[in-house]
C-alpha cells in the first residue's frame, strides 16, 4: 500500500484519536469514565498497529513522528488513568474474558472434545456393561454414589437431607477449594507438552460418565441430574476451559515458532491467564450453586429449567459478551 492510500485509509481513526486526546488532557482523571476509553483503548492499538506498519513500509519521517508523537500522548493518558478496582473487574467480566475465550477457542475445542467424547464413551460401555464401571470406581466409592442419589419415595434423592445453613456454608467452601484445585492441576498439566491438560479431561470426563451411566442402570438418574444440572454449567466450562488454556501452555513449548521456548511460554501463560481469572470466577459461581442451590428440594422440571438457564445464558455470554463496541472478539 502506498503511503497515500494508508494515510486516507486512517486519517479518520487519528483525528478522532486526537478529539479524544485533547479531552482527557484538558480534564482531571477522576472525570474520565464519562469518555468513551473503551474506544479509545481500541484506537490506541490500533494506532501502535499502524505506526509498526509505517516504519516497516520505509513512509516518510514525518509520518512516522507524527504518529509515534501521537502514540506517546495516548499511552500518556492510558497508563495515568487507573480505574476503581471494581470497574476493572467488572470491565474484566463483562468483555476481557468472554474476548479471552474465543480467542483460543481452538484449543477450548481440543479441551472440549476430549471431555465430551471420553464420557460418551464411557457412558456407552457403561450402560452397555454396567461392571465396566469398576474399572473407574472402586466399590466403596460406588456404594457412596449410590446412597447419595438413591431416589426416596417422591424420586429425589437425600442430599439435601440433614443440610441446615452452617453445612451449605461449609460445603461451599469446600467446593471452591476442590474445583479450583482441579483447574488449576489441568492448566499446569499443560506443562507436560500438553499431555497433561489432555489426561485430565480424559479422566474427569470418564468419571462423570462412568457416575451418569451407573446411576441411569440403578435408577438415581432424577436426583443425580436434577442436583448436578445448574452447576454443571460454570463447573464443568470452566475445567474445559481450563483444559484448553493448558494446551496453549502445551503448544508453546511444542511450537516455540521465532522465539526461544521460555520466551514462547512466557508469553502463552500471559495470553492464557484472562482465561484462567475467568475460570476462577466461574468455579466460585459453580461452589455457589452447588452448596446453595443444586441441594434444594424442588420439583425436577423447575430444577431442570433453572439448569437450563444456567447452560443457555453462560454460552450466550461467552460467545457474545464483549463484542459491542469493540468490533472485535
Amino acid at each position: 500500500m502506498k503511503q497515500i492510500q494508508f494515510e486516507h485509509r486512517y486519517r479518520p481513526v487519528w483525528e478522532s484519536l486526537e478529539d479524544q486526546l485533547k479531552q482527557l488532557e484538558a480534564i482531571r482523571v477522576n472525570r474520565r469514565k464519562a469518555l468513551p476509553l473503551n474506544q479509545f483503548v481500541t484506537d490506541y492499538r490500533q494506532l501502535c498497529h499502524q505506526l509498526a506498519l509505517a516504519r516497516e513500509r520505509g513512509y516518510s519521517l514525518e509520518l512516522q513522528q507524527y504518529l509515534n508523537n501521537l502514540v506517546l500522548r495516548a499511552h500518556r493518558q492510558l497508563y495515568r488513568y487507573n480505574p476503581p478496582l471494581a470497574d476493572r473487574i467488572g470491565d474484566f467480566l463483562a468483555r476481557g474474558f468472554p474476548q479471552a475465550v474465543r480467542r483460543q477457542w481452538r484449543w477450548h475445542m481440543v479441551s472440549a472434545l476430549s471431555f465430551v467424547l471420553s464420557i460418551a464413551l464411557v457412558w456407552i460401555l457403561v450402560q452397555q456393561q454396567p461392571d465396566m464401571v469398576y474399572t473407574v470406581l472402586d466399590e466403596n466409592s460406588l456404594t457412596d454414589i449410590e446412597m447419595m442419589y438413591q431416589p426416596g419415595e417422591d424420586g429425589s434423592g437425600d442430599i439435601h437431607e440433614g443440610r441446615g445453613g452452617d453445612d451449605d456454608v461449609m460445603m461451599f467452601g469446600y467446593y471452591i477449594k476442590n474445583n479450583i484445585g482441579i483447574a488449576f492441576r489441568t492448566f499446569a498439566g499443560g506443562l507436560l507438552l500438553g499431555v497433561g491438560a489432555i489426561i485430565v479431561m480424559l479422566f474427569n470426563g470418564s468419571f462423570f460418565g462412568a457416575i451418569a451411566a451407573h446411576l441411569i442402570n440403578v435408577g438415581g438418574d432424577q436426583p443425580f441430574f436434577t442436583f448436578v444440572i445448574a452447576h454443571g454449567a460454570p463447573e464443568l466450562t470452566a475445567i474445559v476451559l481450563a483444559g484448553g488454556a493448558g494446551l496453549r501452555l502445551g503448544w508453546a513449548i511444542i511450537a516455540p515458532g521465532p522465539y526461544t521456548r521460555l520466551n514462547a511460554l512466557r508469553l502463552a501463560a500471559k495470553d492464557s491467564l484472562p482465561t484462567m481469572y475467568g475460570v476462577f470466577a466461574l468455579l466460585l459461581l459453580a461452589a455457589f450453586i452447588e452448596a446453595f442451590w443444586s441441594p434444594r428440594d424442588f420439583e425436577p422440571v423447575v430444577k431442570y429449567s433453572v439448569g437450563a438457564a444456567c447452560w443457555g445464558l453462560l454460552y450466550l455470554y461467552l460467545l457474545f459478551g464483549g463484542r459491542h463496541g469493540t468490533g472485535k472478539g
